[in-house]
């Protein structure tokens, strides 16, 4: 081979390592700013078939999509919800192709807590599970909301700190009373301290994660029978709120002050937190999803305003997060790449050197 042509394949060696990059590196962290008056959004999911976000309200009875370019989009109106409600987790069943959300009403108006499932096609509400404790010792606070492979959802009770199960065809029932929710000390002098059990999302092995507000411990839930273990963590998720699972297995906690991003090679038997990511806390971040890429959106939904009340906000934030120990990782990547590329390239080189000197031998 030439010195022309390994030149060459150095050169495409090193363009196929830097095709690797990702993203991340390669772009700037994507912002979506939109407007919607009063809007304050409590949750956010990514629709991966639509290639848009969807967001809830505090204010209104109605879901929304937004666009990359923040584009904001009516995708549902349901007046026939009992006035007051507020629509908090969502999820998507892809499979199903349903929007899932969660229904609940503060105090101090009357109790009402349910899920709804809306058709993504005709955009129609299939049914409105209501979910009821007749053991209930405290008020139901319907939180956030998971769903599996076979249409089954789950909701966390973040009052009574329990797990709610709704069949496809919306029959619900109470999916677990784990004594392990309530083995951990509260510090009631938080502001957190009335949020128990949170976010909630579907591991495709069969069980669930779920983080407690005002403990900061996450649980591993099985979805056929309710039995939880507390997952053995390095340090407490402090006020977590949103979770969700990267298509690497890496999960994701949101809180309104900052993101943890965890890992576990046990089946979260336990698990190990390898960045802690700050964010803005003036605008109280609430949610978080995925998208195909891997990368992990906040939402920014000012819900502290939304909770005071009698406060008027056109804007609101989704914003996507950036790890630097992910950006480290996948750069070592890179290099080993471009490193074992020269080395073949140099190796074959002295083989065909090799061969070189003894075809001459040969001939002369």
């Amino acid at each position: 081979m030439s010195s022309i042509s390994i030149h060459h394949v150095i050169i495409l060696i090193v363009l196929v390592a830097l095709s690797v990059v990702p993203p991340s590196v390669a772009r700037k962290r994507h912002v979506v700013n939109f407007r919607a008056p009063n809007l304050f959004p409590e949750s956010h999911v990514w629709d991966r078939s639509e290639q848009h976000f969807v967001v809830g309200s505090w204010s209104q009875r109605s879901i929304y999509t937004v666009s990359d370019a923040g584009v904001v989009e009516t995708l549902i109106i349901d007046t026939d919800l009992p006035d007051g409600v507020i629509i908090v987790g969502l999820a998507i069943d892809s499979v199903n192709r349903r929007l899932l959300a969660v229904i609940h009403r503060e105090e101090p108006q009357p109790p009402f807590d349910a899920l709804a499932a809306y058709d993504l096609k005709t955009r129609k509400r299939l049914f409105l599970a209501p979910l009821l404790d007749s053991d209930a010792s405290s008020r139901p606070i319907a939180n956030d909301v998971a769903v599996d492979f076979k249409g089954n959802a789950y909701v966390t009770n973040a009052g009574g700190n329990f797990i709610w199960k709704i069949t496809i065809d919306g029959e619900s029932s109470v999916l677990s009373k784990s004594l392990a929710f309530t083995s951990q000390k509260v510090d009631g002098g938080k502001p957190w301290s009335f949020c128990g059990l949170n976010g909630i999302a579907y591991v495709n092995k069969g069980y669930l994660l779920v983080v407690q507000s005002n403990t900061g411990k996450m649980f591993k839930v099985d979805v056929d029978d309710g039995k939880a273990r507390r997952v053995l963590l390095p340090v407490d998720l402090v006020a977590a709120d949103g979770i969700a699972i990267r298509n690497d297995g890496v999960v994701v906690v949101v809180s309104h002050h900052k993101v943890w991003l965890l890992k576990s090679h046990d089946s979260w038997a336990e698990g190990v937190v390898y960045d802690e990511i700050p964010l803005d806390v003036s605008k109280y971040a609430s949610s978080v999803t995925v998208r195909e890429d891997n990368n992990a959106y906040v939402l920014y939904g000012h819900i502290d305003e939304a909770v005071k009340g009698n406060v008027e906000r056109e804007t609101f934030e989704i914003e996507e997060i950036e790890s630097k120990k992910d950006n480290e990782e996948e750069n070592i990547w890179m290099y080993v790449l471009i490193g074992l590329g020269l080395a073949y390239v140099l190796y074959w080189r002295f083989q065909m050197g090799q061969l070189v000197k003894n075809m001459n031998k040969k001939t002369n």
